[in-house]
């Protein structure tokens, strides 16, 4: 088992970066499948927007947010961050970390393990 824990949100202005970053604790990440970041806004589904593969580093993104994110990682940390850059309002949600435990469905919130607590970006215009 693996606990997650995100942090690095917070109020910010449009065009603004914030880095967020998520910790995993437990059993060593890198013997899973993935670690992806989704988001969820008031009053809408949660919603995929980043991946890394956890064997290789292969990277994958939502459309909405292709060439202003990017995820890393840091396996001396056991460490996965999202850098957002160019933060438009329509960002504005909780960003949740989770962990895929063997692939398929990089892209489905429903086939992830396990997730974190999430953390607050909130972008105002």
């Amino acid at each position: 088992q693996v606990q997650l824990v995100e942090s690095g949100g917070g109020l910010v202005q449009a065009g603004d970066s914030l880095r967020l970053s998520c910790v995993a604790s437990g059993r060593t990440y890198s013997t899973y499948y993935a670690m992806g970041w989704f988001r969820q806004a008031p009053g809408k589904e949660r919603e995929f927007v980043a991946a890394i593969r956890l064997n290789g580093g292969r990277t994958y993104y939502a459309d909405a947010v292709k060439g202003r994110f990017a995820i890393s990682r840091d396996d001396a940390k056991n460490t996965v961050y999202l850098q957002t850059n160019n933060l438009k309002p329509e960002d504005t949600a909780v960003y949740y970390c989770a962990i895929l435990g063997d692939g398929p469905g990089i892209y489905e919130a429903r086939r992830y393990r396990y997730w974190g607590q999430g953390t607050q970006v909130t972008v105002s215009s």
